[in-house]
Protein backbone atom coordinates (compact mmCIF):
# COMPACT_ATOMS: atom_id res chain seq x y z
CA UNK A 1 0.00 0.00 0.00
CA UNK A 2 1.13 3.56 -0.72
CA UNK A 3 -0.36 6.85 0.51
CA UNK A 4 -2.08 8.85 -2.24
CA UNK A 5 -3.82 12.04 -1.01
CA UNK A 6 -5.76 13.90 1.66
CA UNK A 7 -9.22 15.19 0.71
CA UNK A 8 -10.58 18.44 2.13
CA UNK A 9 -14.14 19.66 1.71
CA UNK A 10 -14.38 23.43 1.45
CA UNK A 11 -17.07 26.12 1.34
CA UNK A 12 -15.17 28.22 -1.26
CA UNK A 13 -12.79 26.24 -3.46
CA UNK A 14 -11.26 29.35 -5.06
CA UNK A 15 -10.37 30.93 -1.70
CA UNK A 16 -9.01 27.60 -0.48
CA UNK A 17 -6.94 27.08 -3.64
CA UNK A 18 -5.38 30.54 -3.12
CA UNK A 19 -4.58 29.64 0.51
CA UNK A 20 -2.84 26.36 -0.37
CA UNK A 21 -1.02 28.03 -3.28
CA UNK A 22 0.41 30.44 -0.69
CA UNK A 23 1.64 27.35 1.20
CA UNK A 24 3.45 26.25 -1.98
CA UNK A 25 0.92 23.85 -3.54
CA UNK A 26 0.03 23.86 -7.26
CA UNK A 27 -3.22 22.78 -8.90
CA UNK A 28 -2.51 19.72 -11.06
CA UNK A 29 -6.06 18.78 -12.09
CA UNK A 30 -9.47 20.48 -12.03
CA UNK A 31 -12.60 18.33 -12.28
CA UNK A 32 -16.16 17.90 -11.08
CA UNK A 33 -17.26 15.30 -8.55
CA UNK A 34 -20.98 14.86 -8.96
CA UNK A 35 -22.41 18.38 -8.72
CA UNK A 36 -19.37 20.00 -7.13
CA UNK A 37 -16.11 21.59 -8.23
CA UNK A 38 -12.93 19.79 -7.25
CA UNK A 39 -9.19 19.81 -7.86
CA UNK A 40 -6.00 18.01 -7.03
CA UNK A 41 -3.06 19.98 -5.70
CA UNK A 42 0.54 18.90 -5.26
CA UNK A 43 3.16 20.29 -2.87
CA UNK A 44 5.16 19.65 0.27
CA UNK A 45 5.75 16.08 -0.87
CA UNK A 46 2.04 15.20 -0.87
CA UNK A 47 -1.24 15.59 -2.74
CA UNK A 48 -4.44 17.32 -1.64
CA UNK A 49 -7.90 16.99 -3.11
CA UNK A 50 -10.20 19.97 -2.58
CA UNK A 51 -13.96 19.56 -3.01
CA UNK A 52 -16.41 22.44 -2.80
CA UNK A 53 -19.50 21.73 -0.68
CA UNK A 54 -22.56 23.27 -2.39
CA UNK A 55 -24.42 23.95 0.88
CA UNK A 56 -21.80 24.03 3.67
CA UNK A 57 -22.82 23.59 7.30
CA UNK A 58 -20.87 24.67 10.37
CA UNK A 59 -19.21 21.83 12.29
CA UNK A 60 -17.29 21.43 15.53
CA UNK A 61 -14.08 23.33 16.09
CA UNK A 62 -11.44 20.54 16.02
CA UNK A 63 -8.74 22.84 17.45
CA UNK A 64 -10.78 24.43 20.23
CA UNK A 65 -12.81 21.40 21.36
CA UNK A 66 -10.69 19.10 23.52
CA UNK A 67 -13.34 16.38 23.16
CA UNK A 68 -13.32 16.42 19.34
CA UNK A 69 -12.71 12.99 17.77
CA UNK A 70 -11.70 12.64 14.12
CA UNK A 71 -9.15 13.88 11.66
CA UNK A 72 -7.37 16.72 13.39
CA UNK A 73 -4.80 18.61 11.32
CA UNK A 74 -2.26 18.68 8.51
CA UNK A 75 1.36 19.22 9.55
CA UNK A 76 4.19 20.68 7.48
CA UNK A 77 7.90 21.15 8.20
CA UNK A 78 9.25 24.66 7.59
CA UNK A 79 12.85 25.91 7.83
CA UNK A 80 12.13 29.20 9.69
CA UNK A 81 8.73 29.37 11.38
CA UNK A 82 8.52 33.12 11.99
CA UNK A 83 9.73 33.97 8.45
CA UNK A 84 7.29 31.48 6.96
CA UNK A 85 4.37 32.97 8.90
CA UNK A 86 5.35 36.49 7.81
CA UNK A 87 5.61 35.31 4.20
CA UNK A 88 2.06 33.90 4.43
CA UNK A 89 0.76 37.22 5.81
CA UNK A 90 2.50 39.02 2.92
CA UNK A 91 0.86 36.67 0.39
CA UNK A 92 -2.61 36.37 1.95
CA UNK A 93 -3.06 39.67 3.78
CA UNK A 94 -3.93 37.93 7.04
CA UNK A 95 -3.61 34.47 8.54
CA UNK A 96 -5.77 33.06 11.32
CA UNK A 97 -3.32 32.06 14.05
CA UNK A 98 -4.74 29.33 16.28
CA UNK A 99 -1.57 28.89 18.37
CA UNK A 100 1.33 31.36 18.29
CA UNK A 101 4.85 29.97 17.81
CA UNK A 102 6.08 28.05 20.84
CA UNK A 103 8.45 25.25 21.74
CA UNK A 104 7.14 21.68 21.84
CA UNK A 105 9.23 18.77 23.08
CA UNK A 106 8.45 15.42 21.50
CA UNK A 107 10.70 12.59 22.67
CA UNK A 108 14.26 13.90 22.77
CA UNK A 109 13.68 16.71 20.24
CA UNK A 110 12.35 20.23 20.70
CA UNK A 111 10.47 21.87 17.84
CA UNK A 112 9.11 25.37 17.24
CA UNK A 113 5.44 24.92 16.33
CA UNK A 114 2.49 27.12 15.43
CA UNK A 115 -1.03 26.35 14.27
CA UNK A 116 -2.87 28.33 11.62
CA UNK A 117 -6.30 27.74 10.07
CA UNK A 118 -7.20 27.35 6.42
CA UNK A 119 -10.23 29.32 5.11
CA UNK A 120 -12.64 26.70 6.49
CA UNK A 121 -10.95 26.53 9.90
CA UNK A 122 -9.00 23.29 9.33
CA UNK A 123 -6.00 23.41 11.70
CA UNK A 124 -2.57 23.31 10.05
CA UNK A 125 0.54 22.75 12.12
CA UNK A 126 3.80 24.33 11.03
CA UNK A 127 6.90 22.76 12.60
CA UNK A 128 10.49 23.99 12.59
Amino acid sequence: MKYHHTSIKTADIFQTIAFYEALGFEVTERFTAGITLACWMQGAGTHLELMQVPEPKNIQNPFGDEHYVGYYHLSFHVEDLESYLQDLVNKLGKVKLLLPPREQTIGDRTYRVAFIADPDGLPIELMQ
